[in-house]
């Protein structure tokens, strides 16, 4: 562990529906004093301009709005640098996840194609046996996606579907 941060995580905000989901953890880690590796999909900005209407045309500012004031350390990487250290083995930390996680980005992750940073992440995860948290979010799911998802569930990944609990009745839903 590195002196001052509670642990290292990466985090993956895929286009799924739900962006909100993945700046919350985001957002929630940082303030508790947690190293963030951030790995945004070019459909998650997507997703960022139409559910959380940000103006997406400064993505650096945008980055800087979401998590700029909450401690911590925040780290981000392109979708294709393969430089990166979360790529690796070797780079020690206490796991992923991908919040939300479309089935186009869980189907290369089950299949090991490693296409882009996120599924190589996802890949050196489950190959060194760290935490691979997938959250999903998708309806209604046909049998590619159960099957996908039983294939991650089967090597370690635990599978977390984004169904919100009502019964703590809550108040707020956005930022």
């Amino acid at each position: 562990m590195i002196e001052g941060f509670k642990g290292i995580f990466t985090v993956g905000i895929t286009g799924a529906s739900g962006a909100i989901y993945g700046v919350r953890l985001t957002q929630e880690l940082l303030a508790n004093s947690y190293k963030v590796h951030l790995i945004l999909t070019e459909a998650a900005w997507r997703v960022f301009q139409e559910e959380l209407l940000l103006d997406t045309s400064d993505r650096e500012a945008i980055l800087d709005e979401l998590f700029g004031n909450f401690g911590g350390e925040l780290h981000t990487h392109d979708l294709h640098d393969y430089g990166a250290p979360i790529a690796s083995g070797s780079y020690q930390n206490d796991g992923m996840i991908i919040i939300p996680c479309s089935m186009g980005t869980l189907s290369g992750i089950a299949h090991g194609a490693s296409d882009n940073l996120l599924e190589r992440t996802a890949d050196v995860m489950l190959k060194e046996g760290r935490k691979l948290i997938i959250v999903p979010r998708e309806t209604p799911l046909n049998q590619l996606h159960l099957e996908n998802m039983l294939r991650l569930s089967k090597v370690g990944a635990k599978i977390l579907p984004a169904m919100p609990g009502f019964y703590h009745l809550p108040k707020r839903w956005m930022i």
